[in-house]
């Protein structure tokens, strides 16, 4: 009985540490073409980063659609 109740407290908190973690950061900018669809590839804090890996590709950067709408809410409050 105890192990199975142990077993059952861990597969719970296992569930809930693995639930609560983010599969991927998202930041500013993003890099955006057929490759990565929309709204892309949104890793990257500054513009120049992500020009960086635009480069020599068919791919352009624009504002993380999260950041831009975030932002714009915060303010009418």
């Amino acid at each position: 009985m105890c192990r199975i109740l142990f077993a059952a407290v861990s597969a719970i908190l296992i569930l809930v540490t693995v639930g609560s973690l983010s599969p991927a950061v998202a930041d500013r900018y993003c890099l955006q073409g057929r490759r990565w669809g929309h709204p892309g590839n949104c890793q990257f804090s500054t513009l120049q980063q992500c020009r960086a890996a635009a480069s020599g590709t068919h791919a352009s950067c624009g504002v993380n659609p999260r950041y831009a709408f975030g932002r714009s809410r915060q303010g009418r409050q």
